[in-house]
């Protein structure tokens, strides 16, 4: 059993930006407004400016099983090596090693993603990753909130809310300036429209995996497609969350649901379970959070 950590419940951080401005014109106010209006709509501006490095020199992962890179290599078993965020493999060329390098990546990237974690296990994981000080932590969870075994048994979006807070209060307390990559939660509804063309995959999912999307996966009537309706709604109420919720931090990035819209095929799905990336998706997730991270501004 995974250990029981302790939730805490932070108090949000909240900074103030001060914008001075020098003018050499006295008399009207500038533009034709105010003066109190002038300094508003600075004051607003200069929050709007994300502090972002787009060269991190460490990074620490904190998530689920993708990014433990669980049934990649072999089945029902963890393989980090290939992990989009940390991995050292060369057929997937992880973030770390596109960020840092493969010799430091070795040295200066820690994956602390658990298999099976939801949101409710990310404070804790936040914790842990915040003793190695990494000047950029990564985040992918969510899916396993939504996979559960029915669609009442899925995390609501008021506790997906509070918990991702928790989250970013616990590392914000710790270190205020490490920067945070938020991934959103994959499209589970094409994970089942691409996954059950596949007679082995379909066999596979009846060991109970994701019943909440993939049980019955044959099964076309108004009542199962109702119930997949709402599982995709969560997870898109989930990415709303995620994106809400970094947009306040202005260290961190959401990936603008890249990872969500990302039409993935079969080639990109595990042939252990058909549900998990195989090394192929691996490498694609890198890519995506790479190109989040790196660009000039965040994606909306």
């Amino acid at each position: 059993m995974r250990k029981q950590r302790r939730r805490r419940r932070s108090r949000a951080l909240a900074g103030a930006v001060a914008v001075t401005a020098v003018l050499g014109v006295a008399g009207c106010g500038v533009l034709g407004g105010s003066s109190a209006a002038t300094k508003s709509e600075k004051t607003r501006a200069a929050r709007a400016v994300q502090v972002w490095d787009r060269s991190p020199a460490s990074i620490a992962a904190v998530g689920d099983s993708i990014t433990r890179g669980f049934d990649a290599c072999t089945v029902l078993s963890d393989c980090p090596e290939v992990s989009w965020a940390t991995g050292t493999s060369e057929q997937v060329d992880s973030l770390a090693v596109r960020l840092l390098g493969r010799a430091q990546a070795a040295d200066h990237s820690w994956n602390y993603a658990e298999t099976g974690a939801r949101m409710a296990d990310l404070p804790g994981q936040m914790a842990d990753a915040a003793v190695r000080r990494p000047q950029l932590v990564t985040v992918m969870v969510g899916a396993n909130d939504a996979c559960r075994t029915s669609v009442r048994a899925m995390t609501s979006v008021a506790d997906f809310r509070s918990e991702f807070e928790d989250a970013l209060a616990t590392l914000r307390k710790a270190l205020p300036k490490t920067q945070v990559y938020v991934a959103s939660v994959p499209n589970l509804k094409r994970l089942w429209s691409e996954g059950r063309t596949n007679p082995l995959g379909k066999q596979v999912w009846k060991l109970g995996i994701c019943p909440s999307m993939l049980s019955d996966a044959d099964n076309l009537t108004s009542a199962a497609t109702v119930r997949r309706d709402r599982v995709q709604q969560r997870v898109e109420d989930y990415n709303e969350v995620l994106r809400e919720v970094c947009a306040k931090d202005r260290r961190c990035r959401f990936d603008g649901g890249a990872v969500y819209a990302y039409r993935f095929g079969t080639g990109q799905l595990s042939h252990w379970d058909w549900f998990h990336p195989s090394t192929d998706g691996q490498s694609k997730l890198a890519a995506i959070a790479y190109r989040a991270i790196t660009a000039k501004d965040p994606v909306d």
